[in-house]
């Protein structure tokens, strides 16, 4: 097995061809940018920010690198592997997109299970934050702090797609990957940290439609329920668990006083896993 970082990246500001000059990526139109220090490439504008440090903080972006790497959500990333498998090209080298990949966990677990497969990876994420920690973590991916809505990729350069508990832009998806590539998308569901959510708010919203048909352009080929309970065993998995997701801004204070007070809980996992290809 051989991985490498994918180089057929897109000035974010016209989409031409990138390419690598010393310590830059250059376009035909003389747009330049720079790769950090850490080895990342920032290719999202500042005139296509909506705020001056976007997606997940520091803080977020630390609480789930401790939750992942002790490896409470392993399950979830063999059963992505799974698919993965079955999506990827036998011949050639494979080329896999993480959309939204934070810190770069599911990202890193694919090597692991590709055999004699060559993979071309590339993770974007909107936050600074999560692309800084993950190209800290392996140098083997091309690791980019970009946007979903723009993605700063090459027009049927992908074979596959990553979105895990992400925000899909299934046209940008559609023209990033090539013909028959495929979108692994993972999804919250009903249950989904039921018992932490039951604690921080007075009353829980009713389930997000998670059976809708497949988005245009694309047909799904499967759907799987990833199920299983998990043992929070300290106060420290449980703060970053909420600190990871959208629930620590999204809950009351009494609901956070509750959550801070307790010395372990059980949770429900509970995630949905579809596979969509495009047509």
């Amino acid at each position: 097995m051989t991985t490498m970082p994918f180089d057929a990246l897109a000035c974010p500001l016209d989409g031409c061809s990138l390419t690598p000059s010393e310590k830059t990526w250059r376009c035909e139109n003389g747009h330049s940018f720079d790769v950090a220090r850490q080895g990342y490439v920032h290719l999202l504008p500042v005139q296509k920010k909506r705020t001056l440090d976007p997606g997940d903080s520091k803080e977020m972006v630390a609480a789930r690198q401790r939750f992942l790497k002790a490896g409470f959500y392993a399950k979830i990333a063999d059963a992505v592997n799974n698919l993965a498998l079955q999506a990827l090209p036998t011949e050639g080298v494979a080329s896999v997109l993480d959309a939204g990949s934070g810190e770069g966990y599911y990202l890193r677990q694919l090597p692991n299970i590709a055999g004699n497969r060559s993979l071309a990876m590339i993770g974007v994420d909107i936050s600074k934050w999560a692309v800084l920690a993950a190209a800290k973590q392996d140098k083997q991916t091309r690791w980019v702090a970009g946007s979903n809505a723009n993605l700063p990729v090459l027009s049927e350069s992908l074979d596959l797609v990553l979105c895990l508990f992400g925000f899909p832009v299934y046209g940008e998806f559609a023209r990033v990957l090539k013909a028959s590539g495929q979108v692994i998308q993972v999804d919250s569901g009903e249950d989904h940290l039921r018992e932490l959510r039951e604690i921080i708010y007075p009353e829980l919203k009713p389930p997000a439609d998670n059976e809708s048909t497949a988005p245009e352009g694309f047909r799904q080929l499967d759907s799987t329920v990833v199920r299983f309970a998990l043992p929070l065993p300290d106060r420290d998995s449980i703060a970053d668990l909420l600190a990871m997701t959208p629930h620590l801004y999204r809950a009351t204070s009494e609901g956070l006083e509750k959550a801070a007070a307790l010395e372990s809980l059980d949770v429900t996992v509970d995630v949905i896993l579809k596979r969509f290809e495009t047509c």
